[in-house]
């Protein structure tokens, strides 16, 4: 993975100091095992370069854990039953003791923090790891964790797919489609094939992605998961799986697996870790197979009101009041993958109570909330935004949710729902607040209609927060940045400064975990006579700012001022807006 490459680079180095590799060893093994698309570390020992106990002491050294061998190991009987064999055959873990509260456990990839958080989970101890080599625990877990059936590992499963399937990437041809179909499923139901997707799907939960991508190239299949909003690679399944593979998630998504030639949708619902997860699936046609693209839509991650969000005490305030009111139009906008849904999700979970009736347009329904109805537009046979929004206002509905205003018949409709005593809450794609108004103006709103209806306007943006085990001490500000951006650099003065660093922790990016910052302007009368006279959305912040509005790069900045983001995260998000 990209993650570890620094990792991978440390590693070598200390191989090399202490003589068991050289230089040019080092750089072929390194190119080779790009080209394979696996570890360094792994080639090394897969290719017996480096002996297994080497490599297990030297990422010892480098993580500075104690090093232990397993060959003439015997465990506790008592820690033979801890833990299930499923357990730690995935995460290649062995348990070596157990004093008190505290579990000592063996881990064949010394990276995998994961299964330590796993583990303290599962058994409520709190978990020392040792470093020990891959094949040391799988012969120890054989020994010691029998188990009648075969191929649970990752590394069993592509052994059997490679030497069981055999999969073709030829359209099939008309008189044959029956009989392809066939066996398109029955490579798909194969053992080999379903327990790598389910590796595949299980990797994603527990590291916390929000998006899978599987991509077919022309010699590999690219496997990715995004976390906290960058994508990180994965090792992948071989290129004669490809075929099985699609066709496996396009069984379990409810997709017709013999239409490869246009996109298709599905939704895949799974209980995994114990969770109830969702999962919106979307293939798209590539010259070189089907790409897919699984969303993961986990309802526990829904905030459960308002106040959940995390905001400053004025955003809260104002947001808060926003959504007690019994009409009006708020309007929430940001990119793509800026959290505008979790937002919206947030406050109807506020407003979710028995004697109110709540109704949503949205395409498509992300996340099933109890007590909302909820209605899924369909373009293709003519329920679009429009059209739902019409019949949902004869449906007697007290707050109405029109998951994105695209066009101007959808704008003009939600506009007179919030006058005739409808709450509406909608999403629109501009930079920041202020330009909701104009876009709204731009969709063809008359001014008047909409200074009349609009409450609230709010901006919003995903900043990634430092890893807090790594995050280190800036140096010296990025003054060039700072100036480029008309930043004064006084406004750190006082303040401890952090940038990303990078451990195994956060695998390797510096960042764990994402904050929502956000522009809120509240309309009041100044506000509403600007709109009624039509003056740019540059005045219309000028404005705000001066009643108290903080603009989305400020927020961010402030954030990197108390050390829950750096510098560079901030302005990647808002570098734009002033």
């Amino acid at each position: 993975m990209a993650a570890k490459k620094g990792y991978s680079e440390a590693i070598g180095n200390i191989l090399m100091k202490k003589g068991i590799i050289n230089r040019e060893q080092l750089d072929a093994a390194g190119e080779d095992a790009k080209g394979a698309g696996i570890l360094l570390e792994k080639h090394l020992v897969t290719k017996r370069i480096v002996p297994p106990a080497e490599m297990t002491l030297a990422i010892s050294e480098y993580l500075r854990m104690t090093p232990i061998r397993l060959a003439h190991f015997t465990p506790d009987d008592q820690l033979v039953k801890l833990i299930p064999r499923d357990i730690l055959l995935r995460h290649l873990a062995f348990p070596v003791s157990r004093c008190g509260g505290s579990l000592t456990i063996a881990l064949g990839d010394a990276f995998d923090m994961f299964a330590l958080d796993e583990l303290h989970t599962l058994t409520g101890l709190e978990v020392t790891p040792l470093v020990a080599s891959e094949q040391e625990i799988a012969e120890a877990l054989e020994r010691f964790f029998p188990d009648e059936s075969t191929g649970t590992g990752i590394e069993d499963i592509l052994k059997d797919a490679d030497s069981d399937l055999e999969i073709g990437h030829e359209p099939a041809q008309d008189d044959d489609d029956n009989q392809n179909i066939e066996m398109m499923i029955e490579s798909a139901e194969g053992a080999p094939v379903v327990r790598m997707v389910n590796v595949i799907l299980l990797e994603a939960l527990r590291t916390g992605a929000s998006d899978i991508h599987l991509e077919p190239q022309e010699k590999a299949i690219r496997l990715r998961y995004r976390i906290d909003g960058s994508l990180l690679e994965s090792p992948s399944p071989p290129k004669n799986l490809q075929g099985a593979v699609l066709s496996r998630m396009k069984l379990m998504s409810g997709m017709d697996i013999a239409e490869r030639r246009i996109p298709q949708d599905g939704r895949i619902k799974i209980r995994a870790l114990g969770k109830e997860v969702d999962l919106r699936v979307n293939t798209l046609p590539t010259i070189f197979g089907e790409k897919v693209v699984m969303r993961i839509l986990d309802r526990s991650s829904l905030m459960p009101n308002l106040a959940a969000l995390g905001l400053d005490e004025t955003a809260y305030r104002t947001m808060k009041h926003a959504i007690s009111q019994p009409h009006g139009i708020l309007l929430v906008t940001g990119p793509t993958g800026s959290g505008k849904t979790t937002t919206l999700y947030s406050c109807l979970q506020e407003l979710n109570k028995p004697e109110v009736n709540i109704v949503t347009c949205e395409d498509p329904v992300e996340y099933q909330l109890e007590g909302i109805n909820q209605v899924q537009i369909n373009s293709f046979v003519g329920l679009t935004f429009a059209s739902a929004l019409r019949s949902v206002l004869r449906q007697s509905p007290d707050i109405i949710l029109v998951g994105e205003t695209r066009d101007s018949e959808t704008a003009e409709i939600g506009v007179k729902a919030a006058l005739t005593g409808h709450l509406v809450l909608s999403t629109l794609h501009t930079n920041d607040a202020p330009g909701a108004i104009t876009r709204m103006i731009d969709m063809g709103v008359e001014p008047s209609l909409l200074a009349s209806s609009l409450i609230l306007a709010q901006a919003q943006r995903l900043v990634r927060k430092l890893c807090a085990a790594c995050k280190t001490k800036i140096k010296s500000l990025p003054l060039k940045k700072l100036k480029l951006y008309g930043i004064d650099p006084k406004i750190f003065d006082g303040c401890t400064v952090y940038e990303a660093k990078g451990c195994p922790k956060c695998h390797g990016g510096g960042f764990k975990g994402r904050l929502a910052i956000m522009e809120v302007l509240r309309i009041d009368k100044e506000i509403r006579r600007g709109i009624l006279k039509g003056i740019s959305s540059r005045e219309i912040a000028g404005m705000a700012a001066k009643k108290g509005m903080i603009m989305l790069r400020d927020i961010g900045l402030l954030k990197a001022r108390e050390g829950i983001t750096s510098i560079d995260a901030a302005l990647e998000v808002t570098g734009g807006s002033e």
